[in-house]
């Protein structure tokens, strides 16, 4: 039974359904992004672009982090258990900060190469191959994007957000490298742009491994939920009947879901059960209403009116 004073309760956001969904759009970006890897790194070399290579290079990685959040879903979306009370969202966490490291290496790497072979003679100008592997790339990972975005929209998914914008990167990286092949083609002598697109493709890199990792380093420091999201809860806590006002709410993320607990203020004379039944008001109300939220404590105090 319920502790007097408090109500907990609600259920981790993953379910069997979303998990299909996960692995579904998952498994499919995985198989576009080794296809991508393989095209662009052919037609790199066939095409003498170093930037596509590089950009290859990324769809390559895109696909070890597709590999570590069809490995990872299972162990995250397990139910909560004795040594892991308050499920296993951080699990996501961990993951969907592997993911923004993961491209943060490969920025960095093919930034220093893109610097190191500035001053490298060229072949000659990239090929017209070069370029249709590039804007092949483009609509492919845009599309996949999308899809992905949206669907991590819908299951409250960080892991697989940051996966969706893994395939944006991607995309936009091979904008500069199919830039770069015009301009080289129109004008030969400008063939040192091909290594100017590969350093503004890892740049690119960097700034969404940034966007993957930033947010992802303040959950494990456990940074409470912001002013706004706070405010919304709050009022959602007062429209419940019998509840009077209500102070030190306190809300986390962890993984996917959302760890809510707060003080509401009720009647006085109250009995234990009739405290009990607010509190338990509360959290139905807290989780019917905000899916996100899977646990909820709430603590009961007696409403000093003279005070107000």
């Amino acid at each position: 039974m319920t502790p007097y004073g408090s109500a907990t309760g609600g259920m981790c956001p993953d379910t069997g359904a979303n998990a299909r969904t996960l692995r579904r759009v998952t498994v499919w970006g995985l198989a576009a992004n080794l296809c991508l890897a393989a095209i662009k790194f052919v037609f790199g070399i066939v095409g003498a672009s170093q930037a596509l290579v590089a950009d290859a290079v990324h769809s390559l990685s895109d696909s070890t982090t597709d590999l570590a959040i069809l490995i990872g879903a299972p162990y995250w979306s397990a139910p909560a258990d004795s040594n892991h009370p308050y499920g296993h969202g951080r699990i996501e966490t961990m993951v969907t900060l592997a993911i923004g490291a993961a491209l943060a290496a490969v920025g960095v790497g093919l930034g220093y190469n893109a610097v190191a072979t500035l001053k490298t003679p060229d072949l000659g100008p990239p090929g017209w191959s070069a370029f249709a592997a590039a804007c092949l790339s483009i609509i492919v990972k845009e599309g996949l994007y999308r899809w992905t975005a949206a669907a991590a929209a819908r299951i409250h998914s960080s892991a697989m957000a940051a996966n969706a914008w893994h395939h944006r990167s991607d995309a936009f990286s091979s904008v500069p490298v199919a830039i770069a092949v015009i301009a080289a083609r129109i004008a030969p002598d400008w063939s040192f742009l091909d290594h100017v697109a590969a350093l503004i493709v890892s740049l690119l890199i960097l700034q969404a491994a940034w966007k993957i990792a930033w947010p992802t380093l303040n959950e494990l420091a456990d940074r409470g939920a912001d002013a706004q999201e706070r405010k919304r809860l709050t009022a959602l806590a007062l429209e419940t009947p019998g509840v009077h006002a209500v102070h030190a709410l306190r809300a986390r993320h962890i993984g996917a879901g959302l760890q809510v607990d707060l003080h509401v203020l009720v009647e006085p004379d109250l009995t234990v059960r009739e405290g009990h039944d607010i509190a338990g008001a509360v959290r139905r109300r807290l989780t019917d209403l905000e899916p996100t939220i899977y646990d909820v404590l709430v603590h009961i105090e007696p409403h000093d009116h003279g005070a107000s």
